[in-house]
């Protein structure tokens, strides 16, 4: 009896706003004489009396407490928090609870402002690929039509699957691994998937911060080394081998790389790699070195930084000669590639990729934010900021490479008329055949007049001796991925007077951008670490240095001689599937184990209004049926495609198309069973072991997540 007698001690002396308001005041008169009868007892008083007056005050409560419930049947788990607690055994169990949560609470970085949580979400979305990969896909599907396509799966499937990451980060404030396993118990193994998907990528990733690294380094001299071929030593001829390319493929192939002629021919790593390899690692350990809290500030400077290049590059594009035709390109819209399932599945691709989905550290951005927040805003900001960067980016890189077809057009047709006089000298071709001499002023026009000027036969006879010199060929000539950024792009920023200076802005834009990218990647690995085993999160920089130097040593395999044909191997057709994969689990969990309307219904009360309704309909219909056929057709195409890799012939100073070895394709399904079939294996696991596949209640699962952190640590 005097243990029920401190525990309604207890309870009257807490300050619980509902019960005070909830009570009359004849009941909180009668409330005020039952607690000092029971803090001075009475040795007369009977036990009977006390215990019907206990009685008699927990039913006023109770009935408070349901007229409070049903006024608040939303109540966040966050606002509960903070609130004061309703239950309370004992002033003792009291005071160590509090504790524990403040140390909770107290130990979950959070960002400074809304605008470090901006520019990490921009920064994360916003990787070199895109900047090269969107006016590719721009060029080869349609044009206008490929634009029309990415819109609506942006607002049919990008921006609610991003909106869907964001508000689980938000609300669980958990890592990927703990957020998805209070979502639903068969998803625990999602986040591992995420996190392996970070580890693999943030492995060859930053070594292409290395290569940016070592051409950046090597801008800083008058004339850039890619702008001519090298010498031999003691002589005044240039290179053979470079003489029979470009001097842009050479120097990536033979001086970068020094790429073997095969995936099949391995080697020691580069040496001249080692130190950009190294120096990459280091800086984005020292960005992470004190977390989020040093890793914001980094962001908000690189992000913006990134923007100012961009626009600064943009404005001088559009100077450049011939940049009218590539812009040209802008208004190019082919209405049979709306029809086309190769256009559909590219931008399908290109928005899951655009937005950062599935990799983890959205989710972990996300749980960093304390105050009130509304992530669906915030979702059309990164969605919108990401789009008007890539419109941005693809119009400076068109005008770039229209500069870049019309100045090898313009030196094609010069080297023509050269033949073409030597020829006419030599009494090889009649004086007909002898071009004007000033081809040199506008070289296109005036060579093309006089060729359709002259007789049939004559035109047959020079056409005969000339190489073919065609714009629209030329510019499209450039293909995606890294021979788009190290061959094409730099050839045509060595043909830009200043060559020096806007190739080093240029290589600077490439490293803001591939290290904001980094940092998300890095952060979607050290995260769930720390927030699985309290002693990674107790030493967060010995974390940070163990976890770098190891994942160094491991990219030393992607800088030997055969190790660009690794990355091509990961990048072009391994990547994309387990992030599929990924994006439908986290979907799954959310709209149909946890449930979206009972999701969405709890957000609501974070934000003081409700969320439309068709996000219901759009996670728990349209998302997944876009996935599903997206991955089905991936799939296909994958099963029938011949599985072919660019390698550098050096018998012929030539990119050659091999085919992979089967060995090579073995390894690739290898990775993609590590990363995706933990998430089979438990959901098997899940189901014969009886497992709910609908969680318990969300106030239950974090109160059971958090305990179980505070008795870990």
């Amino acid at each position: 009896v005097k243990t029920k007698a401190q525990s309604l001690q207890a309870k009257v002396s807490s300050p619980d706003p509902a019960v005070v308001e909830g009570s009359p005041s004849t009941h909180t008169q009668q409330s005020k004489g039952a607690e000092s009868r029971l803090s001075v007892p009475h040795e007369k008083q009977s036990l009977a009396s006390r215990i019907a007056e206990a009685e008699a005050w927990e039913t006023q409560a109770f009935e408070a407490e349901k007229r409070r419930s049903s006024q608040f049947r939303q109540a966040s788990i966050f606002e509960l928090e903070d609130a004061p607690v309703k239950q309370r055994p004992s002033l003792k169990k009291v005071e160590v609870s509090e504790r524990k949560k403040s140390e909770v609470v107290s130990t979950r970085p959070l960002w400074a402002n809304k605008a470090e949580y901006i520019f990490a979400l921009v920064g994360f979305s916003l990787r070199p690929l895109n900047l090269w990969r969107f006016p590719h896909l721009w060029l080869h599907n349609g044009g206008w039509s490929f634009f029309i396509i990415y819109i609506f799966l942006l607002f049919l499937m990008g921006i609610p699957l991003l909106f869907l990451e964001m508000a689980v980060g938000r609300r669980m404030r958990q890592c990927s691994i703990c957020a998805w396993t209070v979502m639903g118990p068969w998803f625990v193994s999602v986040g591992y998937s995420s996190l392996m998907v970070c580890f693999i990528t943030a492995l060859y990733l930053n070594v292409a911060n290395g290569w940016i690294l070592f051409y950046l380094g090597q801008s800083f001299q008058f004339s850039v080394p890619w702008e001519r071929c090298p010498l031999l030593k003691n002589s005044s001829g240039f290179d053979p081998e470079c003489a029979r390319t470009t001097p842009s493929m050479y120097f990536w192939y033979r001086l970068t790389l020094k790429a073997s002629d095969s995936i099949e021919e391995h080697g020691p790593p580069v040496i001249s790699l080692l130190l950009p390899l190294l120096t990459a690692w280091c800086l984005v350990g020292i960005f992470m070195m004190n977390g989020i809290k040093s890793t914001g500030k980094v962001l908000c400077v690189l992000v913006p930084l990134a923007g100012v290049i961009t626009i600064s590059l943009l404005i001088r594009s559009v100077l450049l000669t011939g940049a009218r035709y590539g812009l040209q390109r802008l208004t190019v819209m082919k209405v049979s590639a709306m029809y086309s399932i190769t256009a559909w599945i590219q931008a399908g691709i290109q928005v899951l990729f655009a937005l950062g989905l599935g990799f983890g550290p959205v989710v972990i951005y996300s749980s960093y934010m304390d105050q009130p927040n509304n992530c669906l805003s915030d979702a059309f900001v990164v969605a919108f900021i990401n789009l008007g960067f890539s419109i941005l980016a693809m119009t400076f890189v068109l005008s770039v490479l229209g500069f870049w077809a019309t100045v090898l057009i313009h030196s094609c047709i010069e080297k023509n008329a050269e033949l073409l006089l030597k020829l006419v000298v030599q009494g090889k071709l009649p004086p007909e055949a002898l071009p004007p001499l000033n081809i040199p002023d506008d070289p296109d026009v005036i060579f093309t007049s006089w060729l359709n000027s002259l007789s049939q036969p004559i035109k047959n006879l020079v056409l005969s001796h000339i190489t073919e010199c065609n714009l629209e060929q030329q510019f499209l000539k450039v293909k995606e991925g890294l021979s788009f950024a190290f061959l094409a792009f730099i050839e045509a920023m060595s043909f830009i007077s200043g060559s020096v200076f806007w190739s080093i802005l240029f290589f600077l834009l490439l490293l803001l951008l591939e290290m904001g990218f980094m940092i998300g990647l890095l952060q979607g690995v050290m995260t769930p670490l720390q927030d699985t085993f309290p002693f990674c999160k107790k030493h967060e920089k010995l974390l940070t240095v163990v976890l770098f130097g190891l994942m160094f040593l491991c990219g030393l395999f992607f800088i030997q001689p055969a190790g660009v044909y690794y990355i091509k191997l990961l990048s072009d057709y391994w990547m994309v599937l387990p992030i599929i994969v990924i994006i439908i689990s986290e979907n799954m969990a959310v709209s149909w184990a946890y449930g979206s309307r009972r999701f969405l219904a709890e957000l609501g009360p974070l934000w003081s209004r409700p969320i439309h309704p068709i996000f219901h309909c759009l996670w728990c219909c349209a998302c997944p049926f876009v996935l599903l056929v997206l991955f089905t057709v991936i799939l296909i195409f994958l099963s029938l495609k011949t599985f072919t890799y660019v390698a550098w012939d050096s018998s012929t100073s030539k990119e050659v198309p091999r085919p992979y070895p089967s060995w090579a394709l073995l390894v690739m399904v290898f990775i993609f069973l590590i990363v995706t079939l933990p998430i089979l294996i438990y959901f098997v696991y899940s189901f014969a072991h009886g497992i709910p596949f609908k969680p318990r209640s969300l106030e239950e699962s974090l109160r059971s997540s958090k305990s179980q952190s505070l008795s870990n640590e």
